[in-house]
């Protein structure tokens, strides 16, 4: 299991751009996929970003292709998510979440295929 920590939100102006962190603990993190989630006031939870184990892998909502980056750096137990050209739509709380993928590199891109989440860190978009 591992335990996961976000960081790097906060309020910024339509076009801007911000970093979020997700650090995990545990010796493992080299085998998990890794996802970013985001929910909105009365929306469902949608996919952000997702990474496999093997960097390579990755996936993307439609809202935020070619603006999101997701990265992993295993190393240092920590994904990123970079956002740029950010959107009043863009306004959540982003969740980061993992699932351990045996040997696969698998990036899973709903909710119920990840089973250990972070606390959330709000983003807010001002137009």
């Amino acid at each position: 299991q591992v335990q996961l920590v976000e960081s790097g939100g906060g309020l910024v102006q339509a076009g801007d751009s911000l970093r979020l962190s997700c650090a995990a603990s545990g010796r493992t993190f080299s085998t998990y996929a890794m996802g970013w989630f985001r929910q909105a006031p009365g929306k469902e939870r949608e996919v952000v970003a997702s990474i496999g184990r093997n960097f390579v892998n990755t996936n993307y909502g439609s809202s935020v292709k070619g603006r999101f980056t997701i990265s992993r750096d295993n190393a240092k137990n920590t994904v990123y998510l970079q956002m740029n050209s950010l959107k009043p739509e863009d306004t959540a709380v982003y969740y980061c979440a993992a699932r351990n993928t045996g040997n696969t590199w698998y990036a899973p891109v709903t909710p119920d295929e990840y089973t250990n989440w972070g606390q959330g860190t709000q983003v807010t978009v001002s137009s």
